[in-house]
């Protein structure tokens, strides 16, 4: 019985406990139930309170206690559950925590380092920039140029911001808004559009993610691109940030970042782009591919509304502005970007040759060598693009219109056109070149290199394909065999022209080709041909540089024009004939002589000067091919680049100093430093008395010889030096001009010397290579802004020696009894 009380006090004692840890305080002591308060007695029957009212209950009293009780416990657990929660809580915010930490510091894979960071990888393309300060061309890997915050567009940036991030002012680098906005979408199926920031899309674009990743890899890497963004944001300000965007974004057909963009699609430059341009260009961010105004006109068009709509949205265009924009055209002026076309192709592919030369030698600050692709270079060159454009004008419309037609006409008919050999040979002939043709072919090349037998090459090349031809009126997209397609090209006329500032050396104009698509030869700086006549004047100047120190020749001293006979060391004599019979057995003056390119005058000053003598001039005027010391030279027969006789007879324009020609002024690295400046090679080559008289010479041949069309056909009565050349055969034609401010020079003929006119009326480089000189400086003059005049050349800063008023210098000679040796002829 003790025991059964010592259970029930324990029993009590502990709902004691656990009503007082519940919090509800100690039991009164009307509310116990031990042995002195209990209303009855242990194994006895319970007494009866005296009052109904205060009656004791002791189940009621029970009851109570559970309840009290069951809710202590509830409490109690509840109590549990929120300390559960709240260490959850702080074990998630403190592993979210960690876990940026680690992906900041790069433990859980690739993180930017703060070099990275400073000098995110982005390639960009060399610019070639010309002397007016023009884009030219560019050489790329992305066709990619770094742009500056101030010479983009205010348009384009209001319509940016207004479609892709609205709060990109005012955030740094995550748009919380903007999340929970993307995450009540995603709960209630709703598309609420996307919650990058564009700082966000340039992480994304600067450290482009893997291929190929599942749901959690592609979550993990979207917090990898917030810790990048913030970062970006600390970095760098917010222009920095919306131009490197736009510098990186990729606007598809090669046209990567903004400034590309803006010449691709508009031909225009980031600063010049109106609204619609502008949103335009932005709403191809949102799809590049679904957007592509070239592909999908309509689309593009709905998404640049679009962008319209958002900037009246937030505020930057008003209802009524947009109201007369929305249909508008898009106004594409869409510029393809290939080396093949544009301007100055030939030039942009010589001077990749160079660059990448320069590249190979010079290294940026890290030890490597410059790339020409990916570092961004800009190359400061000297090319003119209104001299460049009138140039190729002017080859386009004299062999367009005129000589190609006439080419033609020329050869209809023969069935070997347009080749010119013996009758009994011209087949074999005709095959062979068609075959060393084809041997020299790309299509060829690559056969052979896959191990194709010959045979089977020249199946290929006797099977028709599709193919795309060049025309004068047009490309011509047709079916021909390889072989017919050579036969084809084989009958154009062909070009090469280069125009230098003679002062400087600078090459303002640089046309190899009439088409670089289709003919890959340039005959400015790669070609040699035979130079005719334009050989002339080296010879020349030995009797000029004499009369200069002299006084014994001048542009009006008199040779009979008679044959003269040449021995050589092999006891043969040397015996050049002229190309006509005008004024034969004549005196005649060494200008009338040179206007008419009589060859016995030539080679009597060959005789008496001596080959090696005029090799030595024009080696000093800048002629480095190897010439025989022949005196067959007179006439012009070696083979020189075009080039190199531009450059050489620009002494005479530079008072007699030879300066080589050069291309390129200055090359920058892509934050705009210097790396390297050029300046010309020079030399003097004969004082300036004897280059003066030399200009006075080659101004007869505009006056009275081979270049007088210059004056009745073209108008031209400026003083204009100049001298023409024809090769053996009309293969090659040329032209000399010189004035005051420009010197330029024109070559033209096929690609094969057997190919080319039967007559040296149509075939004389007066008619083939003059008339280009004349429509380019017809242009050339008509721009004012070129600032090039008609003044006459200046004179030497000394009194001449020799008189070059022919009657003067006749009554000089006639008081000096002047004599020429017979023995010389």
């Amino acid at each position: 019985m003790s025991d059964t009380n010592k259970d029930s006090n324990k029993n009590n004692q502990e709902k004691k406990s656990l009503f007082e840890e519940s919090g509800y305080g100690s039991m009164q002591p009307s509310e116990r139930t031990d042995e002195n308060s209990n209303s009855y007695a242990t194994g006895s029957e319970p007494v009866e309170r005296s009052s109904g009212v205060n009656t004791f209950s002791p189940d009621d009293e029970m009851s109570k206690i559970d309840i009290i009780e069951e809710n202590a416990r509830v409490r109690h657990k509840q109590r549990k559950y929120i300390i559960a929660l709240w260490a959850g809580v702080f074990i998630i915010l403190t592993g979210v925590v960690v876990m940026f930490i680690g992906i900041s510091l790069g433990w859980f894979g690739f993180m930017p380092s703060f070099e990275e960071l400073e000098n995110p990888q982005t390639f960009l393309a060399s610019e070639i920039v010309s002397h007016d300060n023009q884009l030219l061309g560019t050489y790329y890997i992305e066709n990619r140029s770094k742009s500056h915050f101030a010479e983009i567009s205010p348009n384009l940036i209001s319509a940016l911001i207004a479609t892709e991030d609205v709060r990109f002012r005012k955030h740094s680098g995550i748009d919380i808004k903007a999340l929970g906005r993307v995450l009540f979408g995603a709960l209630s199926g709703q598309d609420k559009g996307g919650g990058s920031t564009i700082t966000q899309q340039l992480a994304k674009n600067l450290f482009p993610r893997e291929y190929n990743q599942n749901a959690i890899e592609l979550a993990f890497r979207k917090f990898k691109e917030w810790v990048i963004a913030v970062k970006l944001e600390k970095r760098y300000s917010k222009d920095e940030i919306i131009t490197m965007y736009l510098d990186k974004f990729d606007f598809l057909n090669l046209a990567v970042g903004i400034n590309s963009a803006a010449r691709v699609y508009f031909n225009t430059t980031p600063a010049e782009l109106d609204i619609l341009q502008s949103a335009l260009l932005v709403g191809m961010v949102k799809n590049p591919s679904l957007f592509n105004p070239l592909r999908r006109p309509e689309l593009a068009m709905q998404r640049r509304n679009t962008v319209l709509l958002q900037m009246v949205k937030y505020g930057y265009l008003n209802e009524q502005q947009a109201d007369t924009l929305l249909d508008k055209p898009l106004g594409l002026n869409f510029q393809r970007v290939d080396h093949n076309i544009g301007s100055a192709t030939y030039f942009k592919e010589f001077l990749r040759g160079q660059m990448k030369k320069w590249c190979s030698t010079h290294f940026k600050p890290d030890g490597t060598p410059y790339d020409l692709y990916r570092d961004g270079l800009r190359i400061y060159t000297t090319i003119d693009s209104r001299m460049q454009k009138y140039a190729e004008a002017a080859v386009s419309e004299h062999l367009g219109l005129d000589l190609q037609p006439a080419f033609y006409a020329h050869w209809k008919g023969h069935k070997y056109a347009p080749f010119v050999f013996e009758a009994d040979t011209i087949k074999e002939q005709v095959e062979n070149i068609m075959n060393q043709a084809m041997r020299r072919s790309d299509r060829y090349q690559r056969l052979k290199q896959n191990g194709v037998e010959y045979d089977s090459i020249v199946k290929v090349f006797n099977t028709p394909v599709e193919m795309t031809l060049f025309s004068w009126k047009g490309d011509i997209d047709t079916i021909m065999t390889p072989m017919d397609s050579i036969r084809y090209f084989k009958f154009f006329l062909n070009a090469g022209l280069m125009s230098v500032d003679p002062p400087s050396g600078e090459v303002r104009a640089y046309v190899g080709g009439i088409d670089y698509r289709f003919f890959k030869y340039d005959h400015v700086t790669q070609s040699r041909r035979q130079v005719g006549s334009t050989f002339k004047p080296f010879l020349y100047t030995l009797a000029m540089q004499e009369g200069a120190a002299t006084g014994q020749f001048s542009p009006c001293s008199k040779l009979p024009n008679v044959q003269v006979s040449i021995e050589l060391p092999d006891g043969t004599y040397w015996n050049p004939r002229n190309s006509g019979n005008e004024k034969e057995g004549e005196l005649v003056t060494l200008k009338w002589a040179l206007a008419h390119s009589v060859n016995w005058i030539s080679a009597y000053l060959m005789k008496r000067f001596s080959p090696l003598a005029v090799i030595q001039m024009a080696k000093k005027m800048g002629i480095t091919t190897d010439i025989p010391a022949v005196p067959a030279i007179a006439l012009g027969t070696p083979d020189i680049s075009l080039d190199e006789m531009v450059g050489a007879v620009n002494t005479y324009a530079n008072r007699g100093i030879h300066i080589k020609p050069f291309f390129v002024t200055k090359i920058e690295d892509k934050f705009g430093n210097v790396i390297e400046s050029f300046a010309p090679e020079s030399n003097e080559a004969m004082d300036e008395q004897t280059a003066y008289l030399m200009l006075n010479l080659m101004q007869g041949v505009v006056e009275t010889g081979t270049g007088i069309r210059l004056k009745y056909k073209y108008g031209f009565r400026n003083e204009i030096a100049g001298k023409t050349g024809t090769t053996q055969n009309q293969s090659d034609g040329w032209f000399m001009g010189i004035t005051p401010q420009l010197t330029s020079g024109i070559w033209v003929g096929c690609e094969d010397r057997s190919a080319h006119f039967r007559s040296i009326t149509l075939g004389q480089g007066a008619n083939m290579a003059l008339p280009i000189w004349a429509l380019y400086m017809q242009k050339v003059y008509a721009d004012t802004s070129l600032h090039i005049s008609m003044d006459p050349f200046p004179k030497p800063s000394k009194p001449l020696n020799v008189e070059i008023d022919c009657e003067k210098f006749d009554q000089q000679r006639l008081q000096e009894d002047y004599f020429i040796d017979p023995d010389d002829f």
